[in-house]
Formats: C-alpha cells, sequence, structure tokens
C-alpha cells in the first residue's frame, strides 16, 4: 500500500459497523410489537451473531420460547457514543435486522440486514461483508485512549491543532478529541453555535495500542514544526484581551 492510500485511508462501512457493536455496552431490543433495553447483556461472536443473555422473567425470553415458528424476527439496535463530553455526542447508529434463535440458557441473535448510520450518510452493509469483518483493533480500548487524551494531555491536543487548517478552525471555542481507529485520530471543532470534524491519517495504520502512541507521536512531531493557525491565534489573541 503507497503512502496516498494510507493517508486517506478510513474505516470501511462494515468494519465501522463492527467496531460499534464491538464496543457498545447496551442495546435496545424489538420483538413482537416489544422493546426491551438491555445494559451489559450481550456478547459478539466472531461471525458477528448476538448472544443475548436475558433474564428469565424476560417479555424477550417467552417471545422467544412461544414464537408460532420458534424463531421470531426482532431489531437491535446499538448506539455509537463519543466517550469525551461533545456535542451530539451520539457518532453512530447501528440497526440489525434478524432473527433470535433460543440456544441453552440465552439468545442467539442471526442479522439478516444491517444498517450502519452516521453523520456522512446511512449505508445498508452486506450480510456477508459484515459477517467476514473484524472490528478495529483499537474499538475496545477506544474510550481510556480519548479520555486519557482528552483529561491527561489537553496541552498535546492544542498542539495537534497545528495541523488543522485555518478554515477549520475559524470562531473554535473548543476542540476535543472525538474519535480514533487504526487509520486515524478525529478532532471534533466546536464553534458558538456549530461544530465540524477533522480527521488526522496516521502514516500507516495502528494494529494495537503500541502502534497508535508511535503513530501519535509522529502526529505531534509533525504539528511541533507547523505554525499556529492564524484563526487559532486570533482566537487566543480575543481571549488574552
Amino acid at each position: 500500500m503507497d503512502d496516498s492510500q494510507t493517508w486517506t485511508a478510513v474505516p470501511g462501512a462494515a468494519q465501522r459497523a463492527r467496531s460499534v457493536l464491538e464496543a457498545a455496552w447496551s442495546c435496545a431490543v424489538t420483538a413482537q410489537g416489544g422493546r426491551e433495553e438491555y445494559v451489559g447483556a450481550h456478547t459478539v461472536r466472531e461471525d458477528g451473531r448476538v448472544v443475548l443473555r436475558v433474564p428469565e422473567d424476560s417479555a424477550l425470553g417467552t417471545v422467544a420460547i412461544c414464537a408460532p415458528r420458534g424463531e421470531p424476527s426482532a431489531v437491535l439496535e446499538f448506539a455509537d457514543v463519543a466517550p469525551v463530553p461533545v456535542r451530539d455526542r451520539i457518532r453512530a447508529r447501528l440497526r440489525l435486522a434478524g432473527r433470535l434463535v433460543p440456544e441453552a440458557r440465552h439468545l442467539v441473535f442471526h442479522p439478516a440486514r444491517v444498517v450502519l448510520r452516521q453523520p456522512s450518510g446511512t449505508v445498508v452493509v452486506g450480510t456477508e461483508e459484515f459477517t467476514a469483518a473484524a472490528p478495529d483493533p483499537l474499538a475496545l480500548a477506544e474510550a481510556g485512549l480519548l479520555t486519557h487524551l482528552a483529561d491527561a494531555h489537553p496541552e498535546a491536543v492544542e498542539r495537534l491543532t497545528r495541523l488543522v487548517g485555518p478554515d477549520s478552525l475559524h470562531g473554535a471555542v473548543r476542540v476535543r478529541p472525538l474519535a480514533v481507529d487504526r487509520h486515524g485520530l478525529t478532532l471534533r471543532v466546536e464553534r458558538a453555535r456549530t461544530y465540524g470534524d477533522v480527521r488526522l491519517p496516521f502514516h500507516t495504520p495502528a494494529d494495537d495500542v503500541a502502534a497508535l502512541t508511535e503513530r501519535m507521536h509522529v502526529l505531534l512531531l509533525q504539528a511541533g514544526a507547523a505554525s499556529c493557525p492564524r484563526a487559532l491565534q486570533r482566537q487566543r489573541a480575543d481571549g488574552d484581551g
């Protein structure tokens, strides 16, 4: 893969969907007209099937056992919430439609339709592509990584703004880390009434936390060599006054 491909790479829709599913802690389940929400009650198998551990007296368990055809249809919904407080913290929503199959003491959900909704648009992901995809290797570590960056290293976030074009920083009142994956870091630039997101790609993908540390170090070195954007300079001057 050449530098230009690496520099512009972003997660594909299937991997993004699997990452949302992997990191989500809660889900909403709709089946037979009823809706229940569960926290910490699901796990994901390698092929994308979702295992639900529901209480024996739950309505969902009753539906699964008593369904006329034995495998009721259901819809599972997951929200991808930014771990760092920002405006509009929902980064993506994942909706899976399929069937529930009772298995031992839990339910196994087999997805038949996968829909990923992001600010950039809504994508229907093919089930074969979804099944074959793997979540981003940083998906489970992302929340801790971003909160640590925001809380313990605000000066590093400020330095990274030197890699952002002046137009994107115009009117900025706050910049926060919004997301990170193996391909790059995304910053949320908040203004008085609006906001925008800026992506800082890594020079090569990071497949673990150690590699991510190196990629971030490279970005900070690049930022150290860049001049401070005029928009941010004006913002600081106005604040000092």
